[in-house]
C-alpha cells in the first residue's frame, strides 16, 4: 500500500482538494441562503451541480479528445475557480444557478482527467487498492470540507475565496507531471432498454439513492440551521453524517459478499425509514440528538448505492460492466438532481423536517419495490456474487472509474481504450484536413 501511495499521492492529493473545495461550497450556499430563501432555491442550486456532472460525461469525452489531458484539466480548474469566486460578485439567484452549472460540468472533466491517469498507471493486480485509496481520498476531502466550519465558522467571501484556492492548488500536481499523457477511452454506451429488462431493481435503488444523497448534501445545512444549530454545529453534523457513509463501505462489503444482496437493499430501507422517523415527526431536536440519529441515516443512506452497484455487477456479463458503470452513474445523477428539487418544494411548504419525512417515503419505494423473494436470478453471471467494492456514491467519479474495479475484464478497458483512439484521430484527421483546405 506504501508503494501504491508514492505512486498516485499527487493524484489523490488532486483528489482531495477538489472534493474539499466541491463539498465546502455546497454547505456554505446552503448556509449563506438558508436565512434570506427557502428551501426550494437551494434545492435548486444542488440540481443544478448535479446536472452538470450529468452533462459533463459527454462534454469531458469531447475536451480531453480534442487538447489532451493536462490542458483540458488546467481549463477546467480554471472554470471553476472563475465560477466559485463569481458567487462572490452578485447574490442574483439565476445566476447562481448557472454557475453551479458550469462547477458541476467543469469537475466531471477533472474526474475524468484523474481517473484516465490511474486506469493508465495502476497494474492489473492493484486496480482494486488503487480505487480504495480514490475513495479514501474523495471523502476525506467531503469530510475535511465540512470541517473548516468548525474551525472558520462565519459566513464570509474569505470561506469562497478558500474553495477557490483549493480549486487553484488542485491543478499544480496534475500540470507539472512527468508521466505522459493516458490514452483516452471511448465513451461507454447506455444501453438503456437492456439494463431497464435487465437490472430494474439496481436501477430503481440508485435512483432513491441518487434522491437521498442529493437531497441530504443540498438541504442538511438549511434543516439543520432550520434547527438552530450554529455554523460550527452544521459543519459538526454535516461532517459526522458523511464519515458515517466512510466508516460503513468495509463492514458493508463483509456483509455484501456474505448475505444476499437485495435482502440487504430490503434491510437497508426499513432501518432507514425507522431511522428518520424521529426526526420526520419531531418540529425541533438538539444537538446531539441530529449527531446521533444523523449518524446512524448517513451509514444508512450511503450503503444503499454501493450494494446496487454490486448487485447489479452480479447479473451483467463482463464485456458489458463498463457500460453498466455509466448507466449507473447517470441514473444517480438524475435522481440526485431531482430529489433536492422536491425535498426543497416540501421544506417550503411544510417545514425543515420534511427532508426526513422524504427520506422515509424514498426508502419506503425500496421497501415496496425490493423484494428478494420475486427475483429469480434468471441472468445471474456465473462467478456471483462477486466480490464488493467499496465505492463512492455523489457523483464524485465518472464512468472512467470502471476500469479501476476489479470486476471489469482488463482487456473490456483496453478495447475501449483502442476504440477511443481510433475515433479521437480519426476526428484529429478531420480537423487537419479541414484546416489544409481553408482558403487563404
Amino acid at each position: 500500500m506504501r508503494l501504491i501511495w508514492k505512486s498516485f499521492r499527487s493524484l489523490y492529493f488532486a483528489t482531495l482538494l477538489m472534493l474539499l473545495g466541491s463539498g465546502l461550497l455546497s454547505t456554505y450556499l446552503a448556509l449563506r441562503l438558508a436565512e434570506t430563501v427557502d428551501g426550494l432555491w437551494v434545492g435548486a442550486l444542488m440540481a443544478a451541480n448535479y446536472l452538470g456532472l450529468v452533462l459533463g460525461g459527454k462534454l469531458g469525452h469531447r475536451l480531453i479528445g480534442r487538447v489532451g489531458h493536462i490542458r483540458a484539466y488546467v481549463a477546467c480548474a480554471g472554470v471553476v475557480t472563475a465560477a466559485v469566486l463569481g458567487h462572490g460578485l452578485t447574490d442574483w439567484l439565476p445566476a447562481w444557478l448557472l454557475l453551479r452549472l458550469l462547477v458541476g460540468l467543469a469537475m466531471m472533466c477533472q474526474y475524468m482527467v484523474i481517473e484516465s491517469w490511474l486506469n493508465e498507471q495502476a497494474d492489473t493486480t492493484q486496480r482494486g487498492q488503487v480505487f480504495s485509496g480514490y475513495m479514501g481520498a474523495s471523502y476525506l476531502g467531503l469530510i475535511l470540507g465540512q470541517l473548516v466550519l468548525v474551525v472558520h465558522p462565519t459566513l464570509g467571501l474569505e470561506l469562497l475565496m478558500l474553495v477557490a484556492l483549493c480549486f487553484a492548488l488542485c491543478l499544480v500536481p496534475v500540470a507539472l507531471t512527468h508521466r505522459l499523457h493516458p490514452a483516452p477511452m471511448h465513451p461507454a454506451p447506455l444501453e438503456l432498454h437492456f439494463f431497464i429488462k435487465r437490472v430494474p431493481l439496481s436501477l430503481t435503488t440508485i435512483a432513491v439513492a441518487g434522491l437521498l444523497i442529493g437531497a441530504f448534501y443540498g438541504l442538511a445545512p438549511l434543516y439543520a440551521t432550520r434547527m438552530g444549530l450554529s455554523t460550527v454545529q452544521v459543519g459538526l453534523f454535516m461532517g459526522s453524517c458523511i464519515f458515517a457513509g466512510l466508516l460503513v463501505q468495509w463492514p458493508l462489503g463483509w456483509l455484501s459478499d456474505r448475505c444476499d444482496r437485495a435482502a440487504l437493499i430490503r434491510g437497508c430501507a426499513v432501518l432507514l425509514a425507522l431511522a428518520a422517523l424521529p426526526l420526520a415527526l419531531m418540529p425541533e431536536a438538539d444537538m446531539w440528538v441530529l449527531l446521533g440519529v444523523g449518524f446512524v441515516i448517513g451509514v444508512l443512506q450511503f450503503s444503499l448505492y454501493p450494494l446496487a452497484v454490486a448487485f447489479a455487477n452480479d447479473h451483467v456479463e463482463g464485456e458489458r460492466r463498463v457500460s453498466l458503470t455509466a448507466m449507473l452513474l447517470v441514473t444517480f445523477g438524475v435522481g440526485a438532481s431531482v430529489g433536492p428539487l422536491l425535498a426543497g418544494v416540501l421544506m417550503r411548504f411544510w417545514g425543515a423536517n420534511m427532508l426526513y419525512v422524504f427520506v422515509c417515503f424514498s426508502a419506503l419505494i425500496l421497501i415496496w419495490r425490493v423484494r428478494p423473494d420475486n427475483i429469480t436470478h434468471l441472468h445471474q453471471v456465473d462467478d456471483a456474487p462477486l466480490h464488493h467494492i467499496a465505492m463512492p456514491d455523489n457523483m464524485t467519479s465518472s464512468p472512467l472509474v470502471a476500469a479501476l474495479d476489479p470486476r471489469v475484464d482488463e482487456q473490456v478497458v483496453q478495447d475501449q481504450m483502442l476504440d477511443g483512439n481510433t475515433a479521437d484521430m480519426a476526428a484529429a484527421g478531420a480537423v487537419d484536413l479541414a484546416e489544409e483546405t481553408k482558403l487563404p
